[in-house]
């Protein structure tokens, strides 16, 4: 085999080996492709957003003086996260029983994940609350926590208040992950067993 033809066959080996990994690097980072089939049911936030320390009136379900969040209450745990009005209406009766479900199906694992409740407005339901979530940690959404609502937005104009989403937060306190109103519990449960059966946090 002459010269060139032993360059033109190493240089066709190397085409197909280098060309699908040059297109897929091209696809996944130059155009932001995503195969169709990843494996999370909730929507990536990329890259995740780290939340600011941030101080908040935390209510008492005893019907007791409001406390105060330490600052960094976001961290060492993973957080299901739902901020919506205080009133706490139907749908957000439902989110609330949806976290709390997925919460308790995690077993040995619940100790690992913290529900809260970021109340705007007239805040709250006490007896509701008492009753049907003594585990949920309820803040008011007061003017200090601005900096960290601003970052759940998903556009510009965006009001997470009114969208009745799910939040999860990592245990370092990066917002990583959102699940839309319509979200199946069954579908975050999976995220999270996956999550924390490869987290060493948290």
């Amino acid at each position: 085999m002459s010269v060139r033809r032993q360059r033109q066959a190493l240089i066709g080996l190397a085409l197909l080996f280098f060309a699908p990994l040059g297109l897929a690097f091209f696809l996944y980072y130059g155009v932001g492709w995503r195969p169709g089939g990843h494996v999370n049911h909730g929507r990536l936030i990329e890259p995740p957003r780290p939340l600011p320390a941030v101080v908040l009136p935390h209510v008492a379900l005893d019907g007791s003086a409001d406390t105060e969040t330490r600052p960094d209450f976001l961290t060492r745990k993973w957080t299901l996260l739902y901020f919506g009005p205080g009133t706490c209406a139907e749908r957000c009766k439902t989110d609330l029983y949806n976290t709390r479900q997925v919460r308790y199906a995690l077993n040995r694992d619940m100790d690992r994940v913290q529900r809260v409740f970021v109340a705007e407005g007239p805040c709250c339901d006490l007896e509701f609350l008492r009753q049907q979530h003594p585990d949920l940690i309820t803040v008011r959404a007061t003017p200090e926590a601005s900096p960290m609502l601003a970052l759940l937005r998903l556009t510009p104009t965006d009001d997470p208040a009114a969208a009745g989403r799910v939040y999860l937060i990592d245990p370092l306190g990066n917002v990583m992950m959102v699940y839309a109103p319509d979200s199946r519990p069954k579908g975050m449960l999976e995220d999270l067993k996956r999550l924390l059966g490869l987290s060493q946090v948290g």
